[in-house]
C-alpha cells in the first residue's frame, strides 16, 4: 500500500493530491476524501495548531495499520496542517484509494473520528479584547484561551503563550 503522511504549515491542492494518489496506487476503482476546514464560529479570527512530530505521525500510522486490516486499501494520503490558520482555510485531508468504492468510503467513516481523538496535537483558541486609549496604551486586557489536546493529557505550556 502506498502511504503518505504529511504534517505541514502550507496549504495543499486537493486535485493534485488525488491525482498523485491515483498514479501511485495503481489499479484503483475509487478515491474517497475528507477535507476539513477551520470554522469561524463565535467570531473566531484564527486557530493555532501545534503538534509533537514523532507522536503525531506514529499515531496516524497506527490508525492506518488498524484500518488496513479491516478494509484493504491501495493507498492513503493524510495531510494535517499546523500553525496559524484562519476560518475557511483547509486544515486536513484524508484520501484513500481502493479497488472497490465501498472500502474507501467505509474507511473514511470509521477512521476520521479516531484520528481526531488519538493524535497528540494542540488546538489552541485565544480570544483577546483590549481597552486602548488614543495614544495606543493598553488600559485593560481580557484574555481567554482554550487548549484542546485531544486524548493526551499534558501540563500547560507557558512558553507558547
Amino acid at each position: 500500500m502506498q502511504t503518505r503522511i504529511s504534517i505541514q504549515r502550507e496549504d495543499f491542492s486537493l486535485d493534485a493530491e488525488i491525482e498523485a494518489l491515483g498514479r501511485a496506487s495503481g489499479n484503483i476503482g475509487a478515491v474517497a476524501t475528507f477535507t476539513g476546514f477551520v470554522r469561524g464560529e463565535g467570531g473566531l479570527e484564527s486557530l493555532t495548531l501545534e503538534h509533537y512530530p514523532a507522536m503525531t505521525e506514529r499515531e496516524i500510522a497506527r490508525a492506518l495499520t488498524q484500518a488496513q486490516e479491516r478494509w484493504p486499501l491501495l493507498g492513503t494520503t493524510i495531510i494535517h496542517r499546523v500553525g496559524k490558520l484562519i476560518p475557511g482555510e483547509r486544515i486536513v485531508l484524508v484520501a484513500v484509494a481502493s479497488r472497490v468504492a465501498g472500502r474507501s468510503v467505509k474507511w473514511i467513516e470509521d477512521r476520521i473520528e479516531h484520528l481526531a481523538a488519538s493524535v497528540s496535537a494542540t488546538n489552541r483558541v485565544t480570544r483577546l479584547e483590549a481597552g486602548v486609549d488614543p495614544d495606543g496604551r493598553i488600559h485593560a486586557l481580557s484574555w481567554d484561551q482554550i487548549e484542546d489536546c485531544g486524548a493526551h493529557l499534558r501540563a500547560p505550556e507557558p512558553a507558547t503563550l
